[in-house]
């Protein structure tokens, strides 16, 4: 590998990653929504109402997640 290919290939890993960094973020927020809303779902017997709520809330979270990642580029 030569010396000039290393630049490019730098900027290629921080992509990914950051793309990486993204889709784990949207997944996390998303599963600990629905983990939640079905957690007090089956506790207080208010099926399917907050499963739906908490889903939303996840969705939310997860692009307040992606303008903050904008906001770092």
């Amino acid at each position: 590998m030569s010396r000039k290919d290393k630049p490019q290939q730098n900027e290629f890993v921080r992509a990914m990653s950051f793309f990486l960094q993204i889709g784990v973020t949207i997944i996390a927020c998303l599963s600990v929504g629905i983990f939640l809303g079905w957690l007090l779902d089956h506790f207080l017997g208010t099926s399917p109402w907050l499963l739906m709520v908490c889903s939303f809330l996840g969705v939310g979270a997860a692009f307040k997640s992606i303008f903050d990642f904008a906001k770092k580029i």
